[in-house]
């Protein structure tokens, strides 16, 4: 089936015109979300708490700020920007008590919709506009006439306007300038969840820290083994964000082209596609939500264990020691995580100095330099057939999910 992208010309701008619109949370997207409907004529306040670090921030841009319960009193479209783990409280809190009928309950992501977690009422639209990039870069584009792609989904239309009113939203913010892609809550979910385990993040990483323990281990310069498995990793993403494995393969040399088809079948084989298809049922059948509510619940020990394991291997050394040596690069560092270089505390011994040379060729990139990236957006890529439903592939009942107080946002993702 193919995908149909929705345009401003499919938008009509005037469905949200006298709605009065609450941003709840102010951190990567809701800042982006509140500035971009500002400047698109719409009426907007920022739902915070007292004690955000955010209320400044978004007074300073001329924003109405107010408490989640005064804005979502206020208003009867509602966008929640805040991070998953906190979004039931907030729901209960301040969002529930002031719900109207015909009031529109919208989210960037849909987890908590799509485990049950948050039940709106029968008498609410429920919908879902989810940016395909970080809020920095859909505030940006914005202001520069361009837009970043997005995905959007209604899951409840008691009014009959849902999808007008959301498509109406995603023109707000940019969205319908480059592209909006029609999908599920259950769709948007699952693949999202699944895309950040087992390949963009999960994925990507575990198979960077197995490359440079490989080589490590082999006997070479932990310098030369960060090169090649992590630094060069952005020029190869950086073609295939461009034009898709065909020109990354056409970019690099023919040596590096061949070993790709030879070896990388034997990394991803059929036992690496089959945890796969493992990780697949765990998100659709609502383990790994609940796995991860329940790590929430206990104060995230497991959690906050392994990142600071994590934050402390060899690789993460080696790089930032490098890192710091390049001016052009902009390096950045975790705040507290101390990878200041090849000294930091819990380094294991023996794995970053003493280690024999081995001499190894530069990465063969040899067909030229990649071009420049455009300064547009590529089009988003479009899903697979959506599937079934939500019920078809959802947990027998709601995942069980303690009360505790929202999170204040501090990092990116959507809040």
């Amino acid at each position: 089936m193919t995908a149909r992208m929705y345009y401003d010309a499919d938008a009509d701008a005037e469905a949200l015109r006298t709605a009065r619109i609450a941003i709840l949370g102010y951190g990567s997207q809701g800042h982006a979300h509140a500035l971009n409907l500002r400047d698109s004529g719409y009426d907007v306040r920022v739902g915070l708490p007292e004690s955000s670090r955010s209320r400044d921030a978004a007074r300073g841009e001329g924003l109405r700020v107010m408490t989640p319960e005064q804005a979502c009193a206020e208003a009867d479209v509602v966008m929640v920007l805040t991070p998953d783990t906190g979004q039931r409280a907030l729901y209960e809190s301040a969002i529930a008590p002031h719900l109207q009928r015909g009031d529109l309950l919208m989210f960037a992501h849909g987890f908590n919709i799509r485990f049950e977690l948050i039940q709106p009422p029968a008498g609410v639209d429920v919908s879902l506009v989810a940016p395909k990039g970080p809020g920095h870069l859909v505030r940006s584009t914005y202001v520069a006439g361009q837009g970043v792609p997005c995905l959007f989904a209604v899951h409840q239309d008691a009014t009959g306007a849902a999808r007008a009113r959301t498509l109406a939203y995603a023109r707000g913010i940019g969205g319908t300038r480059a592209g909006v892609l029609e999908t599920t809550f259950a769709e948007e979910t699952e693949t999202d969840l699944f895309g950040e385990q087992a390949v963009l993040c999960g994925g990507i990483s575990s198979l960077v820290k197995a490359g440079f323990d490989t080589l490590v281990e082999a006997g070479y310069q932990p310098e030369l083994a960060y090169f090649e498995v992590m630094h060069e990793l952005k020029l190869i993403v950086d073609l295939m964000y461009q034009g898709g494995l065909s020109y990354m393969r056409y970019s690099v040399s023919d040596t590096a082209e061949y070993g790709d088809y030879v070896s990388g079948p034997k990394v991803v084989d059929e036992r690496t596609r089959e945890t796969m298809r493992s990780l697949l049922s765990d998100i659709r059948d609502g383990t790994f939500a609940q796995r991860w509510i329940d790590e929430n619940a206990a104060g995230r020990p497991n959690f906050v264990e392994t990142r600071d394991e994590e934050q402390r291997l060899p690789i993460e050394q080696v790089g930032a020691a490098l890192r710091a040596k390049m001016s052009w690069l902009g390096a950045k560092t975790v705040p507290g995580s101390g990878s200041a270089g090849p000294a930091a505390a819990g380094t294991p011994p023996g794995r970053l100095a003493g280690l024999p040379t081995a001499s190894a060729p530069p990465s063969p990139l040899s067909r030229g330099a990649p071009p420049a990236p455009p300064s547009g957006l590529p089009p988003a890529a479009s899903p697979a057939e959506p599937v079934p439903s939500a019920a078809a592939a959802g947990p027998a009942e709601p995942l069980q999910v303690p009360t505790a107080s929202p999170a204040e946002p501090v990092r990116g993702g959507t809040s």
